[in-house]
C-alpha cells in the first residue's frame, strides 16, 4: 500500500469516528491548524502529513500509531482514567456518564449493547431511594470516604443535585436504542447490598430499607412495561418520538460482566468496566468485532422477552418481584 493510500485510509478511519453532522475537513483544519484547502489536500493524500500532525491526530482522536499504520500487533489500545478514592467526586462521575451518552446521541444510527451483571446504573435514577442507597454503598464501600465510615444510611443525607444529574443521564440514555442481556442474577448484587447493610446495623431507620425495596419493586414494574412496549421512556410517561427502542433478552446460563459496546453510524466502540467503577474504552477493530461476536452468540442462546414471549417475560419479572417481596416480608416480620 502506498503512503498516500494509507494516509487516505487514516482520514477515512477518523471520519468514521465523527458524528454525521461534523465536517471532516473543518475538523482537520482546526486540529492541524491549517486552511480548509490544505486540509482537503491532506485528506485526498495529495500532501503528506508530518509526524507532528500524526501526533496531533492520535491525541485528539485517541488513536494508536500501530492502528493508524496498520501494523500487525497483539496490542490492544484502551483509553480511560483511573478513579482515585482520595479525589473522586460523584458529580464528576455522573457528568462523565452524561458526556458518553450525549456523544452517542449525536449519531443518527446509534445502538448500545449491554451485558448486565447488575442493573445499568442509569436505572438507579428512576427512584431517589435507589439512587441514594447506591450512592451510599459506592462512597462508603468502594471509595472508603472517611466521613461515611461510621455514619449510617439516611435518605435525607442524599443530595438533590446529584440525583438531578443522574436523572439527566437517564433521560439521554433513554434516547438510545438498546439491547440488554439480563440473567436472574442481575438484581442480586443490589439486594445483597441491602442485606449486608441491614445485617451490619448501618440503617439509621430500618423503615427506609423497606422504602428501598418498594422502590425496586416499582423499578422492576417499570422495566417490565418497557420490555412489553419495546421502548425506553421516563417513569410515569409514555414513549415518545425521541424514545430509544428496548430489546431485553434473558440468558439463563451466563452471568453478565457489564460489558458494553455501541454501533455509531457503522463505527464500533467498546466499554469495559473494571475495578467496580472504572471504565476503559476502545475502538480497536479486532476487540470490538470479537465483543460483537460474543454478544451475537449470547443473543442466539437467549430468549427475547421484550415485545415477544409474554409468558417468559412474566416468569422473569415475577421471579424478580418475588425476591424483593421475600426480603421485604422478612424485614416487616
Amino acid at each position: 500500500m502506498s503512503t498516500s493510500d494509507l494516509q487516505v485510509q487514516i482520514f477515512q478511519h477518523i471520519k468514521s469516528k465523527l458524528p454525521s453532522h461534523i465536517s471532516l475537513v473543518d475538523e482537520m483544519a482546526q486540529v492541524l491548524d491549517v486552511s480548509t484547502d490544505s486540509a482537503y489536500r491532506r485528506i485526498r493524500g495529495e500532501k503528506p502529513i508530518s509526524l507532528e500532525e500524526i501526533y496531533k491526530l492520535c491525541v485528539r482522536f485517541q488513536l494508536s500509531l500501530d492502528q493508524l499504520m496498520n501494523l500487525q500487533s497483539a496490542a490492544l489500545i484502551f483509553t480511560g482514567n483511573f478513579i482515585h478514592p482520595s479525589s473522586f467526586e460523584f458529580d464528576q462521575y455522573l457528568q462523565s456518564m452524561i458526556q458518553h451518552v450525549k456523544y452517542m446521541t449525536t449519531f443518527k444510527d446509534r445502538k448500545l449493547y449491554y451485558l448486565c451483571k447488575d442493573f445499568p446504573p442509569f436505572y438507579h435514577y428512576h427512584f431517589r431511594e435507589v439512587a441514594a442507597f447506591k450512592y451510599y454503598t459506592w462512597m462508603k464501600g468502594i471509595f472508603n470516604v472517611p466521613e461515611l465510615q461510621n455514619k449510617k444510611f439516611s435518605l435525607n443525607a442524599y443530595s438533590d443535585e446529584i440525583f438531578e444529574l443522574g436523572k439527566r443521564a437517564l433521560d439521554i440514555y433513554n434516547q438510545i436504542d438498546s439491547v440488554e442481556i439480563w440473567s436472574f442474577e442481575t438484581i442480586n448484587s443490589s439486594l445483597r447490598q441491602i442485606d449486608y447493610y441491614l445485617d451490619s446495623g448501618m440503617f439509621e431507620d430500618e423503615e427506609e430499607a423497606i422504602l428501598i425495596y418498594e422502590a425496586y419493586e416499582k423499578l422492576v414494574a417499570h422495566l417490565d412495561k418497557q420490555a412489553s412496549l419495546g421502548s425506553k421512556f421516563t417513569l410515569g410517561e409514555q414513549p415518545s418520538e425521541s424514545s430509544g427502542t428496548y430489546q431485553l433478552y434473558l440468558n439463563e446460563m451466563v452471568i453478565g460482566d457489564n460489558s458494553i459496546y455501541a454501533t455509531l453510524d457503522g463505527a464500533k466502540v467498546a466499554f469495559i468496566i473494571h475495578s467496580v467503577i472504572n471504565i476503559m474504552t476502545t475502538r480497536d477493530t479486532r476487540f470490538c468485532d470479537n465483543l460483537q461476536d460474543c454478544f451475537q452468540n449470547l443473543i442466539k442462546r437467549s430468549t427475547q422477552i421484550s415485545s415477544y414471549s409474554e409468558r417468559e417475560r412474566e416468569r422473569f419479572f415475577k421471579n424478580l418481584r418475588h425476591r424483593i417481596e421475600r426480603r421485604k416480608h422478612t424485614l416487616k416480620a
